[in-house]
């Protein structure tokens, strides 16, 4: 019997991951087709596609954001898209792919020229966004375990890895030495995994080594940004160049040669950007640092505002990148607004089903009781079926709540020194009931927007069903 294959993957690999695979599970059971779901979540690839799996197949569905060895379908009808599509749309991509409307992934097209132009424009701009977030979620390991062994390690006190204070202590030290090595290896890893997703293990070197001199110049995410994609597409070159060697050099040229070529162009390279570079991001967060003195309302609106807007997505994740760079310049307070503003989406979903019960079905009660842990665990994801049913009403009531969390936290010189956890956190917090305070009254306001226009749009509906009755009566 043939089957739809399918493989869902998000940059964090927590929520997007599986609520794809969930809403394609539901569909292939509605239509009645057998399916097989890869999930390339933040543990690893689990019920992964084997050579088996491909033989006697409709196609293959891609739902993915990050990188996830769409090479081994080449020759395969495959659709590739981004992780929401799959989401928000499951029934229309399956019918896609039963009925034959897909590409040879590198062959020849199943579909008109016209689409398939459209489709190679809008793949080249996913590309990118894809190699990124590649970069972005095999960092965020590094980001979450470093700093919060590091912010563990302030608990002794401020001064307590400090061998000549009399805060001193031994663990503390031992801390906050194992969480600088974790965080200060997440540009080189951030950088790397943008050049591997881009052109594999000799793209990956170059990167890595890249992102090292992106440090030690000071160029920092902006320089490995530029790092990991010069090295990415520099490597691809450099493959097609070394194609004609025979197969008995092929040893040679991927130890030997490639590598050398890699990190030395790329090496001198970032020597020679990294000044101009660091100047621009010492700049960009020297901006930033004043404005969270200057006017803590504009920047809690706009980092408010930017976690909201996609919950979890590229505009979400530049904000939290931002927060993590600073946290590393020891500015503990720039994150507490993006944690404030990342925490408010769920929590505005769970207050809402708790106290509006009347405008939300019994399945999304149920899913807004699982927000408050989502919300608890900083884990913004949650919000995002809600959301994506009415995005125009949803997302803005949303970015409002955030930004009054993130404002409140700023106004009120709240530090966080972790750039995760939530509210397992607390401890590490400077003003702990104060931030919590913050988060619940954006949350409460966000939590009244949303229940109440639930509550008056499911009056109205029955309200106009009956009046289309009266009239369908009349006549």
């Amino acid at each position: 019997m043939k089957k739809i294959i399918a493989v869902t993957g998000c940059p964090t690999g927590i929520a997007h991951t599986f609520m794809a695979e969930e809403a394609l599970k539901n569909a292939a059971k509605k239509l009645n087709f057998e399916i097989k779901i890869e999930t390339n979540g933040a543990s690893g690839v689990e019920n992964e596609i084997t050579p088996d799996d491909l033989n006697d197949i409709y196609g293959v569905i891609i739902a993915a954001d990050k990188d996830v060895n769409a090479e081994r379908f080449n020759g395969l009808p495959v659709i590739e898209v981004p992780v929401k599509e799959a989401i928000h749309h499951p029934v229309e991509l399956i019918n896609k792919v039963v009925n034959g409307q897909l590409s040879l992934r590198q062959g020849i097209s199943a579909v008109p020229a016209a689409e398939k132009k459209k489709y190679e424009q809008e793949s080249f701009g996913r590309q990118i966004y894809k190699h990124l977030m590649s970069g972005v979620s095999n960092m965020l390991p590094f980001v979450v375990a470093g700093g919060i062994l590091i912010a563990i390690s302030f608990l002794w006190g401020i001064y307590s890895a400090d061998p000549n204070s009399p805060q001193y202590n031994a663990i503390a030290a031992t801390l906050m030495q194992v969480g600088q090595q974790a965080f200060s290896i997440m540009v080189p890893v951030f950088t790397a995994y943008i050049a591997w997703s881009i052109s594999g293990r000799a793209g990956m070197v170059a990167g890595f080594v890249g992102g090292l001199l992106a440090n030690a110049t000071g160029a920092g995410f902006l320089g490995g940004i530029i790092a990991g994609f010069a090295a990415g597409y520099f490597m691809l070159l450099v493959r097609r160049l070394l194609d004609g060697l025979p197969r008995q050099y092929e040893g040679l040229k991927s130890i030997f040669i490639m590598p050398l070529i890699g990190v030395l162009a790329i090496g001198v390279l970032m020597v020679l950007l990294g000044k101009p570079v660091a100047a621009i991001n010492n700049g960009m967060m020297g901006w930033l640092s004043s404005l969270q003195q200057a006017n803590p309302i504009l920047l809690g609106i706009v980092v408010g505002a930017m976690c909201s807007f996609d919950f979890g997505g590229p505009v979400n994740k530049a904000a939290y990148v931002t927060g993590t760079l600073l946290l590393g310049q020891g500015n503990f307070f720039f994150m507490a607004g993006v944690s404030a503003a990342c925490i408010t989406p769920p929590l505005v979903i769970a207050l809402a089903t708790t106290f509006f019960p009347k405008g939300f079905s019994e399945e999304e009660r149920a899913a807004g009781m699982v927000n408050y842990i989502l919300g608890c665990t900083h884990i913004t994801e949650g919000a995002i079926p809600f959301a994506a049913k009415d995005p125009l009403r949803v997302i803005p009531m949303m970015m409002i709540a955030s930004s009054i969390s993130a404002v409140l936290s700023y106004s009120l010189h709240i530090e966080v020194p972790a750039p995760h956890g939530g509210f397992l956190i607390l401890p590490l917090v400077s003003k702990p009931l104060t931030w919590v305070l913050c988060i619940l009254a954006g949350s409460v306001c966000g939590a009244v927007m949303l229940g109440s226009w639930r509550l008056w749009n499911s009056r109205k509906q029955p309200t106009a069903a009956l009046q289309a009755g009266g009239q369908n009566a009349t006549l």
